[in-house]
């Protein structure tokens, strides 16, 4: 007995060794941020915020985090409607060219990023949209979509087709079916492609580096310059907020599904 349940055993530890990986690195994070030392490191003689109050305090940082949200709010709403618009379309199609079109959208998380940036950023000279507000958000949403696409198509398999039968003989016309009936029903995942829309907007860098120079500073992007310049620990309180943030978003995600669902 005790040799059937070795593997078993084992098959955890692995999984914990795993999880243990991915996770420390991450948690190192938290007492760096608040060290008391004036570059990246563990704290020496006890723990300070002041990186914090600086994150709070400096217009530089304010303004970072002010644009990425600005530009992440703005482009996961754009994402969230033609993403959904786009997972419905293809759910009501049921064919083959449904599949093409929900592949074709994938495009921009299958393609490497750096291919794709400079894709966008020749594209965007001809189009004069370097350095605009305009590029960046219409970037940030068409990366964002195909989480939409993802999340909403697997909310629409689960779907009962009857409910649209039933409302379309009662007389309700088509957008009616949709925002009374089908969007009531997929909601949790409308709102799970809003929240990882929203997260790769925030989290972008690659891209804003090729399209953005001084009107647009990203909150990564001013991580990246502080990485470039000076190992600042105020880098490392941002990096908390943001993981912090993403955490929360996820457990929202998790909590809409679970009332969904019960």
């Amino acid at each position: 007995m005790e040799r059937m349940l070795q593997p078993g055993r084992s098959v955890r530890t692995l999984g914990w060794s795993v999880i243990c990986f991915l996770l420390l690195p991450v948690l190192v994070i938290f007492p760096i941020s608040v060290t008391d030392r004036r570059f990246l490191s563990m704290p020496q003689h006890g723990i300070s915020f002041e990186h914090y109050a600086n994150l709070f305090t400096s217009p530089d940082w304010l303004g970072s985090i002010g644009q990425s949200l600005v530009i992440g709010i703005v482009s996961s709403a754009i994402a969230v409607t033609a993403g959904t618009l786009c997972a419905i379309g293809c759910w009501r199609l049921s064919s083959r060219a449904g599949e093409i079109v929900r592949g074709l959208m994938l495009v921009p998380i299958v393609v490497p990023t750096i291919v794709y940036a400079i894709g966008i950023y020749r594209f965007w000279v001809d189009l004069r949209l370097l350095d605009t507000y305009t590029g960046v958000i219409l970037v940030h949403a068409v990366t964002g979509v195909p989480y939409v696409v993802i999340t909403v198509s697997t909310a629409l398999a689960g779907f009962d087709q009857r409910l649209e039968q039933a409302a379309r003989n009662l007389g309700a016309s088509m957008p009616q079916t949709l925002w009374r009936v089908v969007l009531p029903s997929i909601l949790p995942g409308v709102v799970s492609g809003a929240i990882f829309a929203f997260i790769q907007s925030w989290d972008e860098l690659v891209i804003v580096l090729f399209i953005a120079s001084r009107a647009i500073f990203t909150l990564p992007r001013r991580i990246w310059d502080g990485i470039n310049e000076h190992l600042d620990p105020t880098m490392a309180a941002v990096a908390a907020i943001l993981i912090l943030l993403s955490a929360l978003l996820l457990v929202v995600d998790l909590s809409i599904r679970r009332k969904r669902e019960g």
